[in-house]
């Protein structure tokens, strides 16, 4: 099953996807939320009802619809700093003994193909691209033996990172929590379909040029370590986003420094996953608000 969050004629709702098209389930099945958040939260039936819908039912052109954050709101966005070797390496920094965790504020919540904003506060920005997971249900203890259980899916993630305001507190936050600079999707895919996680070829290129190259067989603690660490401290809800970490080839690794600045296109793809593509722009006026 591959679930997405879309937008048509100007409303939100959760669709399938079938081919190249997105079944709208608001129509299909309309006994079930219509908000991504809230049909994770409605449970397994629910979500079983959603993956029974016939690829016959009405569907509008991938093309012809606006693809959103798989979860525009999720409950966290937890994310994993050094998370690769060779990353580590090129950050000149020792390689974690246990899992290096931030988190990105759920307003960093973007689009597939929506644009991630360079201000003048935010020059030193960076991309990350990044295999991410979604948790099915609120759990807590969950032991590595029992993580495969409790992912509802995996999707494309850019952790863009604001280097600068990220040095500047030992937490990262606040230099990875801009908003629009979460973008993740374009579609939620079932663990039944992805097969192994922990083999997935992930690429990220900037204007064509390719700056990202590596395997999830690299993550230094796999996707079910993830959940088994974190879990032992806090309840992980319905919704959460888990940002596994990112490959070597982030730009302030780079001599010089390769800053993004606006105009760049970034795109991240992984194996079986599809791909994202963010153009970065200038803040609009229109995105203060007070």
């Amino acid at each position: 099953m591959q679930l997405v969050t879309f937008s048509e004629s100007g409303q939100s709702r959760v669709g399938l996807l079938s081919g190249e098209g997105v079944i709208d389930l608001s129509i299909a099945c309309p006994d079930l939320p219509t908000e991504m958040l809230s049909l994770i939260q409605a449970g397994p039936d629910a979500l079983a009802m959603a993956s029974k819908v016939s690829d016959q039912a009405p569907h509008f052109a991938l093309a012809g619809v606006c693809l959103e954050s798989v979860i525009k709101r999720p409950p966290k966005i937890i994310a994993i700093g050094l998370n690769y070797r060779a990353h580590a390496e090129e950050s000149n920094m020792a390689l974690p003994e246990v899992p290096l965790v931030f988190t990105k504020q759920s307003t960093s919540a973007n689009g597939p193909n929506s644009p991630i904003y360079w201000s003048e506060e935010g020059q030193a920005m960076d991309y990350e691209g990044e295999l991410a997971l979604v948790i099915a249900r609120n759990c807590r203890r969950v032991s590595r033996d029992q993580a495969k259980g409790v992912i509802l899916g995996f999707c494309v993630a850019n952790d863009v990172s604001v280097r600068d305001w990220q040095m500047r507190v030992p937490t990262f936050q606040i230099g990875k929590s801009f908003d629009t600079h979460g973008p993740m999707g374009p579609w939620l895919v079932s663990p039944d379909e992805v097969g192994n996680p922990h083999d997935l070829d992930i690429l990220c290129t900037v204007n064509g040029e390719q700056r990202q190259k590596s395997n999830t067989q690299h993550l230094i603690f796999d996707c079910y370590q993830l959940i088994e660490f974190l879990s032992t401290a806090f309840t992980l809800e319905a919704g959460d986003v888990i940002l596994t970490g990112t490959p070597s080839g982030v730009g302030f690794a780079q001599r010089p420094p390769a800053r993004l600045i606006p105009g760049d296109r970034v795109r991240v793809e992984i194996e079986g996953l599809g791909a994202i593509e963010n153009e970065v722009i200038v803040e609009p006026e229109a995105a203060a608000r007070f």
